[in-house]
C-alpha cells in the first residue's frame, strides 16, 4: 500500500491517508461515506484510489451542471446513490441590486468569514448580477443564522431548488500541445503564450495559484487535474497528460477559460 504515495505529491500524503480511511470505513461498515466538497485535484485523487478497485465505488455531485467543487459519495456495490444522498442546499443571495453590486471575491470572503471549512461549501454561481452558492446541508442552519452581509451590503438568503441554479457563464476551450517538461513554468508558458522568463517572474511574484493555493516554486511538478489561476492572465486546467512524443516532449491537454 505504501507504493501508492509515489503516484502523488509529498504534500498530498495527509489527504491520501484520509481517502484510504474512507475506503476502509466503507468496507468495514458496508455503508456509504459522504465527504466534504472537494476541488478537482482532490476528486482526481479519490477517483484514482477508489476507482482502482472493484469495490467500493465512488460518485461525485456538485449540485449544478459543470460544478467544479463536488462532494464524493463512497459506497458499497449494493447501494444505488441518488442526488439527495449528497446532502447540499442551494442559496440565492438577495440584496438591493439597484443600489449596489456584489463580486465573487467578496461573496467568498464573507462565506469564509463564518469560520467554517472551505470544504463545507461548493461553487459560487453568478450571471454577473445574481449570486448563488452551494453549501453542505449539515451547516445550513448556521449559515442562515450568521450570513447577514457581504462586505458592507446587507443580504438575506433564500433556499432554492437546484433546478433554479444559475448556469455557469464560463466557457472552456480545449487545447492539445507539447511541453518540454511538466514544470509549472513550462505548462503556464504553453497556456499563456508568454515566455518562460515572464512566467517565472509571475510565479516568483506570488501571482500564481495552483488548486487555489499560491505557489512560488517555478519547478513545481504539474499533474492532471490541476487548476491554474494567473493574475492578469486568467484560469486554465491541465486536463490530461497523454504521454511522451518521439522527441521526448510531453503531450498534454489543457482547458483554457475563454
Amino acid at each position: 500500500m505504501s507504493s501508492i504515495y509515489q503516484h502523488f505529491r509529498p504534500e498530498e500524503k495527509e489527504f491520501i491517508d484520509q481517502v484510504l480511511e474512507w475506503k476502509d470505513s466503507v468496507e468495514e461498515m458496508y455503508a456509504p461515506k459522504l465527504t466534504d466538497f472537494l476541488d478537482p485535484r482532490e476528486q482526481m485523487i479519490v477517483q484514482s484510489i477508489i476507482g482502482s478497485h472493484d469495490e467500493p465505488l465512488v460518485s461525485f455531485f456538485g449540485g449544478a451542471k459543470a460544478a467544479e467543487r463536488k462532494r464524493a459519495l463512497i459506497y458499497p456495490a449494493y447501494y444505488e446513490p441518488a442526488d439527495s444522498d449528497f446532502e447540499m442546499v442551494l442559496y440565492e443571495i438577495n440584496y438591493p441590486q439597484k443600489f449596489t453590486s456584489l463580486e465573487h471575491p467578496k461573496v467568498l470572503g464573507s462565506i469564509m468569514g463564518l469560520g467554517l471549512r472551505r470544504g463545507k461549501f461548493g461553487d459560487i454561481l453568478t450571471d454577473g448580477t445574481r449570486f448563488q452558492f452551494i453549501a453542505a446541508s449539515e451547516v445550513s442552519s448556521y449559515v442562515e443564522l450568521n450570513l447577514q452581509a457581504v462586505g458592507k451590503t446587507a443580504v438575506t438568503l433564500e433556499q432554492t431548488s437546484f433546478q433554479e441554479a444559475i448556469r455557469a457563464m464560463e466557457e472552456w476551450k480545449d487545447m492539445t500541445t507539447t511541453v518540454s517538461s511538466l514544470r509549472l513554468d513550462a505548462v503556464l508558458a504553453a497556456v499563456s503564450k508568454l515566455s518562460r522568463q515572464k512566467v517565472q517572474a509571475l510565479i516568483k511574484g506570488g501571482l500564481v495559484k495552483v488548486n487555489w493555493k499560491y505557489v512560488e516554486d517555478i519547478s513545481y511538478e504539474c499533474s492532471a487535474g490541476d487548476v491554474f489561476s494567473v493574475r492578469g492572465v486568467g484560469r486554465s486546467k491541465l486536463l490530461e497528460i497523454e504521454g511522451k512524443t518521439k522527441k521526448e516532449k510531453w503531450r498534454i491537454v489543457l482547458g483554457i477559460l475563454k
